[in-house]
């Protein structure tokens, strides 16, 4: 089931990079974070009333704020680091926050067996991989490298926390919740904060909401695959080791450059190649361990 649902996760987180990678192209990349979290907001606050998850509220609802306080912080650090850097060497350090979630299920007493720790291994280099590093080429600036490491410890907080968020169904609905208005709270103080220092949220002129109309069944899957995502993750690391959890879901690089591929026909490179094989040689080792 861990091995199932982790997967899922990585399917899921993978094409929702996808599509907001899209939608970045159209309006800005902050705009994308809050609109689509808010679609998640109303999405799952609608789960909650009809299932009275509300009456799962306790202390363990703290760590879905703090995944939620988190989240924009990584993925707008992410964003910008791809504006500053080449993608070749942003995408694979921020793969790299698997790390966390990790580090944190050994700290917790998982001891993964040998076949594990293999796939593991091979599983991780397989994600750096895949996201085509550049190894040779200009430097890269100091604060390209920063914020792609706050992303990727960023990325791997919210997978820490987010699975002690709940211990049952309702409960998970309810977390999820909790994770995404804090999003909203925090996106939202983010935007307009942005704007009042004279940066659109949306294109210039009468279009812009025009445009994000438009673009509504694009925020609304980016949105809920995302939650759905989490959701996933959370039962993955609650019904078997986070270690393999994580790894499993932290798969997503691949998905993402296989719907480039399929979708935009970006051609894989012979790096992000061996990358997916080695993705998938590790996947195998950790589903059969």
């Amino acid at each position: 089931m861990t091995a199932l649902f982790a997967l899922a996760t990585a399917v899921l987180w993978g094409l929702a990079d996808f599509g907001g990678g899209l939608l970045t192209r159209r309006i800005p990349a902050l705009t994308v974070v809050v609109a689509s979290q808010l679609v998640a907001v109303a999405a799952l606050g609608a789960v909650v009333l009809a299932t009275g998850a509300w009456r799962e509220a306790g202390p363990q609802l703290w760590f879905a704020v703090g995944a939620g306080v988190v989240g924009p912080v990584a993925m707008l650090s992410f964003y910008k680091a791809l504006a500053l850097g080449p993608m070749g060497v942003v995408s694979p350090l921020g793969s790299l926050g698997v790390v966390v979630p990790v580090a944190a299920g050994l700290m917790l007493g998982e001891r993964p067996g040998i076949a594990q720790f293999a796939g593991i291994a091979v599983a991780v280099a397989g994600i750096v991989l895949a996201g085509g590093p550049e190894l040779r080429g200009a430097p890269v600036q100091r604060q390209t490298v920063l914020l792609t490491l706050l992303a990727a410890f960023g990325f791997g907080a919210v997978m820490a926390l987010i699975a002690p968020a709940s211990s049952t169904l309702p409960g998970l609905f309810l977390a999820l919740f909790v994770q995404r208005v804090t999003n909203v709270a925090v996106g939202g103080a983010a935007l307009l904060v942005q704007t009042r220092r004279g940066v659109p949220a949306l294109p210039a002129g009468s279009g812009g909401m025009r445009i994000l109309w438009a673009l509504l069944p694009a925020l609304t899957f980016v949105g809920l695959a995302d939650v759905a995502a989490n959701g996933t993750y959370s039962i993955a690391a609650q019904h078997g080791p986070v270690t393999v959890a994580a790894v499993l879901s932290s798969l997503y690089p691949v998905i993402t450059a296989l719907a480039a591929f399929t979708v935009l026909k970006e051609r894989l490179r012979p790096v992000q190649a061996a990358g997916a094989g080695l993705a998938l040689a590790g996947t195998v080792l950790l589903a059969a361990a």
